[in-house]
């Protein structure tokens, strides 16, 4: 490595946040992998930052500490880093895009073609849209749509070519040419998602067709009712011309490409790697309320909730998208283990929209998990009042009320709850086997629970409480050998389970085999059951099941066991 590059390199390492703090070097980096691992982006970028001051031109450190900044949405701090990389010599995809979104933020769009021609590729897609949306930067719309054009000649990037155009044409206000390119329709290879769609709406009513637009958006969505669709038809119905707002300049265009990107390989790749190009959307174009949503839905699925909440409060009061962003943030404060603030912003949202029966059914979650049952009840009751019985969701609200009512220790009520959600969805596992388990607890109806614990195993075999239901049930009827077959296999699926491990205890104890019944008993005790069940587990480790029963009046087991 040159001198100059090292040099160059110190002088970078030294702008970092975080460089100066002292840390032993080998620890810092264990820590980082970690942290990486862990996906803690704020813990991997300092940790990896300090780890760059020993070795500040390792592939490994520079590759990592860009990841951890993009984890977090901070490109200019992982600017310099890239900038080390590019220095060095060291080929990185993330490090040229790092530096191709940060230029682009600047409205740079000279360093942007530069960087692009000096063959720093991100990839096919990206690079030949990042190349048109810099000319239309420019101001160069004749280059632009030859850039276009190449993108759509490409093998398999037709349809995403054909939407930026159609984008790039609408910002400049050419809807004819965008309108022309929707129309094309599959002929062409255009297709609709959700904001191609929404885009397409906005461009006919530009174009003073309001009438084809609400036709568009009926076609597309049907019945649906989220508010941005409410207000987008409203205004159609009114006659009112909707401005087209999805591309005001190159940086949304540039935004919308990497949002198509995340959108398109969702599920295809790790949701930490989909981040990295959903927040380079979001840096572009802030108030895109789509990238935000998902950047923030996809830190809600590895776990990173307060980034999360972070994400979702960036979405803006006025915007159709800030009762779902503000919903989503709610349940990452829930999962997060703040149910109080949690709750203050689902109490606030009902203030501001009375009657969302969503608000009430999150708030019911939410109560339910800090132990405020009457509270969850009241607010499963108002969502179940505002749910059209053809609401696909309402079988969950009353199965959720159902499990309320169950904890408060009211049978009827709970009964009534789930017999109601099996009448709108009649197949349901989940509420087949709640229903079918209350009832073999509670000894009664055991035929039909029986039968409904089968159909809801035959559903989800896989799942270790349904099939624990069905071996506990066998067992209250005194049909302890197949109990333990069925057992033995939830025990496999649940290994870890206090409550399935127990059970099979009692069935082998039950079927003669001691021994093992009190290795299963143990097993449960170290798996910290309830202190309820703790101390009947250690009774009948004392005292054997039999005896247990005996003392609880229950009838004895089979063979006078």
């Amino acid at each position: 490595m040159t001198k100059r590059a090292l040099i160059t390199a110190a002088c970078l390492i030294a702008l970092l946040p975080f460089s100066a703090q002292a840390e032993p070097k080998a620890g810092a980096y264990l820590a980082a992998r970690q942290a990486a691992m862990n996906n803690d982006f704020e813990a991997s970028a300092r940790l990896f930052t300090q780890s760059l001051t020993a070795d500040p031109l390792n592939p490994y450190l520079l590759e990592n500490t860009i990841v951890s900044y993009l984890g977090l949405g901070d490109f200019t701090r992982a600017a310099p880093v890239a900038k080390m990389m590019v220095e060095a010599g060291i080929s990185s995809q993330m490090a040229n895009m790092t530096l191709s979104v940060d230029a682009a933020s600047r409205d740079d769009w000279d360093t942007v073609l530069a960087d692009s021609e000096a063959g720093r590729e991100i990839g096919p897609l990206v690079d030949g849209l990042t190349q048109a949306w810099a000319q239309v930067g420019k101001g160069q719309m004749s280059d632009a749509i030859a850039a276009f054009d190449a993108v759509i000649a490409s093998p398999g990037l037709s349809i995403y070519g054909l939407y930026n155009k159609a984008l790039a044409l609408a910002h400049v206000g050419d809807f004819e040419g965008a309108e022309a390119i929707f129309a094309g329709g599959p002929t062409n290879g255009m297709r609709y998602n959700r904001r191609s769609a929404l885009a397409h709406a906005q461009i006919l009513s530009q174009l003073d067709r309001n009438t084809d637009a609400a036709a568009l958006l009926d076609t597309v969505f049907g019945a649906q009712t989220d508010p941005t669709l409410v207000a987008m038809r409203s205004a159609f119905d009114a006659g009112e011309k909707v401005q087209f707002d999805y591309v005001r300049s190159a940086k949304d265009g540039l935004a919308e490409t990497y949002l198509m990107l995340s959108q398109a390989v969702i599920g295809d790749t790790s949701d930490d790697y989909v981040l990295r190009y959903a927040r380079a959307a979001a840096h572009l174009n802030p108030s895109n309320t789509d990238a935000l949503l998902l950047t923030a839905e996809l830190l809600d699925n590895i776990g990173q909730y307060d980034l999360a909440a972070t994400a979702f409060s960036a979405v803006p009061s006025d915007s159709p998208a800030f009762q779902s962003a503000e919903l989503g943030r709610a349940e990452t404060l829930r999962k997060a283990g703040k149910s109080e603030a949690a709750i203050e912003v689902l109490e606030t949202l009902a203030r501001t929209y009375p009657d969302m029966p969503r608000v009430y059914a999150t708030a019911g979650d939410t109560y339910r998990e800090a132990n405020m049952l009457d509270k969850a009840k009241d607010a499963y009751t108002r969502a179940l009042d505002l749910y059209d019985d053809t609401d696909p969701l309402k079988w969950f609200i009353y199965y959720a009320r159902g499990i309320t009512h169950h904890t408060l220790d009211d049978w009827p009520a709970a009964e009534a709850d789930f017999r109601a959600a099996l009448k709108l969805n009649p197949k349901q596992p989940q509420v087949l086997n709640y229903l079918g388990y209350s009832m073999v607890e509670r000894n009664i109806n055991m035929e039909e629970a029986l039968a409904m614990i089968e159909t809801a195993v035959a559903a989800e075999p896989q799942n270790g409480a349904i099939v624990d239901s069905l071996g506990w049930v066998l067992f209250q009827r005194g049909d302890y050998e197949n109990a333990v077959g069925h057992l033995e296999n939830a025990a496999a699926l649940e290994p870890v389970d206090p409550v399935v491990n127990d059970h099979l205890g009692d069935a082998l104890w039950a079927v003669g085999r001691f021994i093992e019944a009190r290795f299963q008993w143990n097993r449960a005790l170290s798996f910290e059951p309830t202190e309820e069940d703790a101390i009947r587990i250690r009774r009948k480790l004392d005292v054997g099941l039999d005896a247990v029963r005996a003392q609880e009046g229950e009838p004895p087991l089979r063979d006078g066991l």
